[in-house]
């Protein structure tokens, strides 16, 4: 199995006779009770209702996830303490606190700041992560500084380089779209920001699972990442969509478009764990886990 897409409610399916296999890595991005319109849920509900409904996703969540398996769970920045709270009643162990800056413009309100981030908290069933990659990026040179680093900065918990796919210019090809070129789903989540994700606490073969899978862009960069997926969606059209994406891989879903985002990350090539195409800095090799492995 390379991937599977299960049309359900994921208050009531996570578990281990719906999923068929324990999950190594959960990307959990709900409804975030905003009042969005979608067809199958009721996105008004009373704040208690809500982070209920959260504790009882995040603990169904640890009883099917293997030991030192990872949750990474976004939200809005001003329910962060509402997330913390919910992973600690539930048995989950914190890490980290991400914040994705989204490289969007953000309006003031009339008495505080414009908003321009969400929070990913990232959490393991137990003290140690079973798998973490230790990831290195090499962004542009901050203002003072005088020299080009030789092998980039490792990843932090400030993520300020991935943007979100707004509703214009910016949410490119990548955006699904109807015939009518309006956007499928506005909540699309950008594939950069999964990749990253896999590649941060995944090995090749793990599962990975998305319980509000929208558009299912968590399971496309799995597959390509030659690790499992099991994608979960409520509604029938999105769940129709996500067949369609992984049946052919769009150019704008190719996971190869972030693989020099990671360059300078030691193994990377056994971490991706796929084809990885180095024109741009190896003078045109190819190099597949496989032969690596073999040799």
């Amino acid at each position: 199995m390379t991937h599977k897409i299960i049309q359900a409610d994921a208050t009531t399916s996570i578990n281990l006779e719906t999923l068929g296999s324990e999950i190594d890595l959960t990307f959990l991005d709900p409804p975030f009770n905003q009042g969005k319109d979608y067809a199958l849920h009721e996105d008004n509900l009373p704040d208690e209702d809500y982070w209920a409904m959260m504790r009882g996703v995040c603990a169904d969540l640890l009883s099917v996830t293997s030991a030192g398996g990872a949750l990474y769970f976004m939200q809005r920045e001003k329910n962060t303490e509402r997330v913390l709270q919910t992973l600690r009643e539930t048995g989950w162990t914190f890490q980290n606190l991400i914040i994705w800056k989204k490289k969007t413009s953000a309006v003031p309100g009339l008495h505080r700041y414009g908003k321009q981030y969400q929070i990913i908290a990232f959490a393991t069933k137990g003290k140690r992560p079973r798998a973490f990659h230790r990831l290195r990026i090499d962004p542009p040179l901050l203002p003072g500084y005088r020299h080009e680093r030789e092998k980039g900065i490792f990843l932090t918990d400030v993520w300020d380089d991935i943007r979100e796919l707004t509703a214009g210019y910016f949410a490119g090809d990548e955006a699904l779209r109807g015939a009518d070129g309006a956007r499928f789903h506005k909540q699309q989540a950008p594939l950069a920001l999964l990749v990253r994700i896999i590649l941060s606490s995944t090995k090749v073969g793990d599962t990975v699972f998305d319980p509000f899978a929208g558009t299912g862009t968590t399971a496309v960069a799995a597959v390509q990442l030659n690790r499992k997926a099991i994608a979960l969606e409520i509604a029938p059209e999105n769940a129709a969509c996500i067949g369609r994406r992984l049946s052919e891989i769009r150019d704008a879903d190719d996971i190869q478009n972030c693989y020099d985002d990671y360059f300078c990350t030691d193994d990377l090539a056994s971490i991706w764990g796929s084809t990885v195409r180095c024109e741009k800095k190896q003078g045109g090799k190819e190099h597949t886990l496989l032969s690596l492995l073999a040799n």
